[in-house]
């Protein structure tokens, strides 16, 4: 679930920076984790994502490594209504990114975000369907065919609560046979042919390509999830914490988050 990067060089590079900055008598500012300002924010950076943002951010934060030398970022991927709560009771990590407003709101609410959520990207559902459709699913009202074996997301989590907007607004009754604490472990019952579809996301569909088709249908565009990312109040390291958030916000890590399929945000 978690992803750490490290390199000699770039621990070599940050303790020159720090001997440099030493004999200039400079000092670095308390709760910064070791971030170098001069350098953009380096040091260890840890990062509380929604498990749908994996593969973008996994490729994300190895470029952002490459332009900060001396950095190293840790990504925790999850639910986001998880990911809040851990976040509130006290679990040290230096930026949140969820995939809806909803639960970064949990988090400013209770004091515990710095500044205000910048929307990054924006995501849309998907009918996941193992290879070859067996369930012959090719819309929406088809997952409530008796027989249909469906994965939801639980509704306390960004997906879930996106598949119940569109399932309600559909007037489609759906019954799944489990209910899942993220998008990637609903989507994992799909690879597995535990059941004959799942509402995911347009992007985890893509990721999973070689092992099931998304089925587009015209009803989720009444759901579409934004994505916020915010600077955590309690940030051990938040000089490093803010350089990774203006890297997400930049052209570059726009230009990854769309190869990966993510929308651009509106206004």
């Amino acid at each position: 679930m978690a992803r750490t990067s490290t390199r000699a060089g770039r621990v070599a590079l940050a303790a020159v920076l720090a001997l440099a900055t030493a004999a200039c008598g400079g000092g670095s500012d308390a709760g910064t984790g070791g971030g170098d300002r001069a350098g953009g924010g380096t040091g260890a950076v840890t990062v509380l994502a929604a498990a749908s943002l994996k593969e973008a951010f996994t490729a994300i934060g190895t470029d952002f490594e490459a332009g900060h030398p001396g950095s190293t970022v840790t990504f925790s991927f999850g639910g986001s209504s998880a990911l809040a709560a851990q976040i509130n009771q006290g679990v040290p990590a230096d930026v949140f990114a969820s995939a809806s407003p909803t639960n970064v709101r949990t988090v400013t609410d209770a004091g515990n975000g710095t500044g205000e959520p910048r929307t990054f990207a924006r995501n849309q559902l998907v009918i996941a369907v193992p290879k070859g459709n067996p369930g012959t699913v090719t819309k929406l009202a088809d997952l409530a065919r008796p027989g249909v074996k469906v994965a939801l997301c639980a509704e306390q989590v960004p997906c879930g609560a996106a598949a119940r907007k569109v399932l309600t607004a559909a007037h489609v009754d759906v019954t799944p046979v489990t209910l899942e604490q993220d998008v990637k472990a609903a989507l994992a019952k799909v690879k597995l042919g535990e059941v004959d579809a799942a509402l995911v996301y347009r992007t985890d569909a893509r990721s999973a390509a070689s092992d099931v088709d998304g089925v587009e249908f015209t009803e989720s565009a009444g759901a579409i999830n934004d994505y916020p990312i915010l600077l955590l109040r309690g940030a051990p390291n938040r000089a490093g914490g803010q350089a990774f958030v203006d890297y997400v916000l930049s052209e570059p890590a726009r230009a990854a988050l769309d190869r990966y399929g993510f929308q651009a945000p509106t206004g």
